[in-house]
């Protein structure tokens, strides 16, 4: 069995050093700094040749700077003649680009797919992609795990009664269809129309709201804008409570100050996915740790097992 190095960039340490702690190694050390013009400067300061290597580096703010620190990273494994990279990439930016939905736009996911491939990657292990058709856009092999798994514990233990799933638009529907599966609860759905990247317009809701208690579920906020709106939507509707589960806290812009504003959101839990700093000190937002999934991820990718389980 060839050992097992995990590496991480400068995007989300604290994640590859939980993951590490869960996988019982320690942290691989690599230098990943920046040349006095600003071009990014990479060395592995360990013995890789021959290493079955994970390389841990989300693709989240700033987007470009871990995206270029990702590839040089895994160029650099390569060089150094590493058996085998897998790029962990908790949370895959650009990938709300995943269609010609407009005359003259790229599909950027694709070209971020394409870039990875090149810089030498071998496989990708990621979770909750925006959407489902991008491993697609791979020509090597992709593991994409889901949070669904945390969130249903987390909820479970909060002992919510009544509750409904609501999609807050028609891309996320088939996420709360399996967030409803799993806790046997009823599914909603929030018909929106999109005036522009950030601004939305609730129109309905396409289920059974009243009197209930409502989790939302979606794979990343950015601005919240979709959110806000939705949770207004549903208050006009008379549910009880409303919870919101988000797999990528991106929380950009005035998310935070929407989130202030909204005060018949209950809660928002996300994973530490990203590195979240002091939004994860707010008071009405939870944040719940997928270090022990990614590394189990990990671990039986390493043995060369199945982690088909670790879709469900």
């Amino acid at each position: 069995m060839r050992e097992l190095m995990v590496f991480s960039g400068n995007a989300h340490p604290a994640l590859a050093k939980d993951i590490c702690k869960n996988l019982g190694i320690e942290l691989s050390d690599a230098f990943a700094g920046r040349f006095s013009e600003g071009e990014i400067r990479v060395k592995i300061n360990e013995n890789v040749r021959g290493k079955d290597v994970f390389l841990v580096q989300p693709t989240c703010p700033p987007p470009n700077d871990s995206l270029m620190e990702l590839l040089i990273m895994i160029d650099a494994l390569k060089r150094a003649s590493a058996y085998r990279v897998t790029a962990v990439i908790p949370y895959f930016g650009y990938a709300r680009q995943d269609r010609k939905d407009q005359p003259r736009v790229p599909i950027t996911a694709k070209l971020v797919a394409n870039l990875l491939a090149t810089a030498g990657a071998n496989r990708v292990l990621t979770m909750d992609l925006h959407a489902g058709q991008i491993q697609g856009f791979f020509d090597i092999p992709v593991d994409n795990l889901f949070a669904v798994g945390v969130f249903v514990d987390y909820f479970a233990s909060l002992d919510i009664n009544d509750r409904v799933i609501v999609s807050p638009d028609v891309g996320s529907i088939k996420m709360a269809r399996a967030y409803a599966k799993r806790v046997a609860a009823g599914l909603a759905i929030i018909d929106k129309r999109r005036d522009s990247p950030e601004k939305t317009e609730v129109m309905h809701i396409l289920g059974e709201v009243q009197g209930k208690n409502v989790i939302i579920v979606d794979d990343l906020i950015a601005t919240g804008s979709s959110l806000t709106e939705a949770v207004e939507a549903l208050k006009r509707a008379k549910c009880k409570k409303i919870y919101a589960a988000i797999t990528h806290g991106v929380l950009s812009g005035p998310a935070l100050s929407r989130i202030d504003s909204c005060k018949d959101l209950e809660e928002l839990v996300v994973t530490d996915s990203i590195p979240l700093g002091d939004s994860s000190h707010h008071p009405r937002i939870k944040v719940l740790s997928v270090a022990r999934l990614l590394s189990e991820a990990i671990k039986r990718i390493h043995n060369e097992e199945s982690v088909s389980s670790l879709f469900d």
